[in-house]
């Protein structure tokens, strides 16, 4: 039995060992060709830089060049940061009232936030574009917004789930304790709340990094671009593309949400666990 059971321990390695390198092979192929003069990547993609294709760091500095990078950099940033932030405080409050309060409005609310995650983007983009018009929501801070509504349902969903595991006797002896409604759930229900805000956070920033169609929609593009919306303007006209800057863009824009993620993997499980948990 120990046998059989090692053995399929073993099999199981090998088959997710080669799984990842599946996963991790296009990564090293945008990063080798990064390297690569322009007329080279097209020919042999597949193949190490040699010294005849080696092009060193002239594809990073024409993509920098090109791009306007850091300023594209620095509009990723803020967006992120800020729409993470702004989700994670909403949601996680939305999440303490639907769980505490049993009503009919707290519970058609949460099955609205539900509702939400299965709605396709492209059945509301259109209205959606309209209405950012509409309301001048074509900027980084509207951006936000918008991705406060977007973002919601899944973080309204984890929230609850683990909210629901919580003894609600730790708020009532806060607030035999003197403290307020604003006090218990900044000073007690918030540091409980941890292993799911840390993992929410990792995934609303994974998406909200990578995005492209919504920025494209609401963004005023004569003024703000994010990464992925200056990476697709390398595409010149008539199907032209600058490959060896993209390359070297690519690799520039993952670096930043790759380090994030590795910091914080080890949460993701623990986060999305103990969102789980049926209430």
């Amino acid at each position: 039995m120990k046998k059989a059971n090692k053995r399929k321990g073993t099999a199981l390695t090998v088959f997710f060992s080669v799984l990842s390198l599946i996963y991790i092979a296009p990564i090293f192929i945008i990063v080798m060709n990064s390297f690569k003069r322009k007329a080279y990547i097209n020919r042999v993609p597949f193949e190490m830089p040699t010294e005849k294709t080696f092009a060193g760091l002239q594809n990073y500095v024409e993509g920098i060049t090109k791009t306007n990078f850091w300023e594209s950099l620095a509009t990723s940033l803020f967006v992120t940061v800020a729409s993470v932030a702004v989700i994670l405080l909403c949601t996680s409050m939305a999440a303490w009232y639907i769980s505490r309060r049993k009503s009919k409005f707290s519970k058609m609310f949460y099955y609205l936030c539900v509702f939400s995650m299965v709605v396709p983007f492209q059945m509301v983009m259109f209205t959606l574009s309209k209405t950012a018009d509409t309301l001048h929501l074509g900027t980084p801070w509207g951006l936000i917004i918008v991705y406060l509504g977007f973002g919601a349902g899944l973080a309204v969903f984890m929230f609850t789930g683990f909210m629901r595991s919580v003894p609600i006797e730790i708020e009532e002896a806060a607030m035999i304790d003197g403290c307020n409604p604003l006090q218990t759930f900044f000073i007690v229900v918030l540091p409980i709340l941890r292993p799911t805000l840390i993992s929410v956070g990792i995934l609303e920033t994974m998406w909200i990094w990578n995005d492209y169609l919504l920025p494209y929609l609401i963004l005023d593009l004569n003024r703000w671009m994010t990464i992925p919306i200056a990476i697709q303007y390398l595409k010149g006209g008539y199907g032209s593309i600058d490959w060896g800057a993209m390359m070297a863009v690519l690799v520039l824009s993952i670096i930043p949400i790759i380090a994030f993620y590795l910091s914080c993997q080890k949460y993701i499980i623990k986060g999305v666990a103990a969102g789980a948990v049926k209430g």
